[in-house]
């Protein structure tokens, strides 16, 4: 092989890996969100198996019911760990309080840079799960269920977007950011299948809707 064979050949090799390297380095970041979840397809076919029950009574209802936020880790509670979890650059304190970062609300569309604007969104609120069986649960389950970072049942939104939602389902309420609502039909649909939770008519309907357009 010639020398200057053998050099393109080098030359040629470190080209391709600057570029690998190059590529890397500008890939996107990861989006920083709750876990994905199932696809609209599974949705879809677990609705077709839901029978509407209708709504249970708040009677008895309480959020102290459903203990939250529980400490995930050290000085760490869940709301700390899905703000960390949800924003980019998130920096926080000795008491793991986020300090500075910044979160893209998914629900409007909103970008804030402190952690004071944002409300930790339970998907399926707390008052509609005890409507619809969390009732006869324990303490111990509503507890899991407030604090669930394995489905993606916590997010973090702005906080007056969550307050105008309360304890609706998609029947009466969905994120106004159109783009989401396939989401966060998909979303739904999976805290409510694993926690065995009951739909009513219009939500199912509501559900099934949005889903067959995503």
């Amino acid at each position: 092989m010639s020398t200057v064979y053998a050099r393109r050949i080098v030359m040629f090799a470190s080209a391709a890996t600057l570029a690998a390297l190059t590529s890397l380095v500008s890939a996107p970041a990861a989006q920083a969100a709750p876990p994905t979840p199932i696809s609209a397809a599974a949705a879809r076919s677990y609705l077709a198996t839901v029978t509407p029950k209708t709504e249970g009574s708040l009677s008895g209802y309480s959020r102290s019911l459903f203990p939250h936020w529980s400490t995930v880790s050290g000085t760490c509670n869940t709301r700390e760990t899905v703000l960390k979890r949800d924003g980019v650059n998130v920096v926080t304190d000795s008491a793991c309080a986020s300090v500075s970062g910044s979160w893209y609300s998914e629900y409007d569309g909103a970008t804030w840079t402190a952690a004071g604007d944002l409300d930790i969104d339970h998907v399926v609120p707390l008052a509609e799960a005890w409507r619809s069986g969390a009732s006869s649960w324990t303490t111990a389950q509503r507890q899991q269920f407030a604090n669930d970072l394995t489905r993606p049942q916590l997010i973090a939104v702005t906080d007056n977007v969550n307050q105008a939602k309360g304890d609706l389902d998609p029947g009466k309420w969905l994120p106004p950011r159109t783009a989401y609502r396939c989401t966060y039909a998909r979303m739904w649909v999976q805290v409510k299948q694993y926690w065995a939770l009951s739909m009513d008519s219009g939500e199912k309907t509501a559900l099934v809707n949005i889903l067959n357009g995503c």
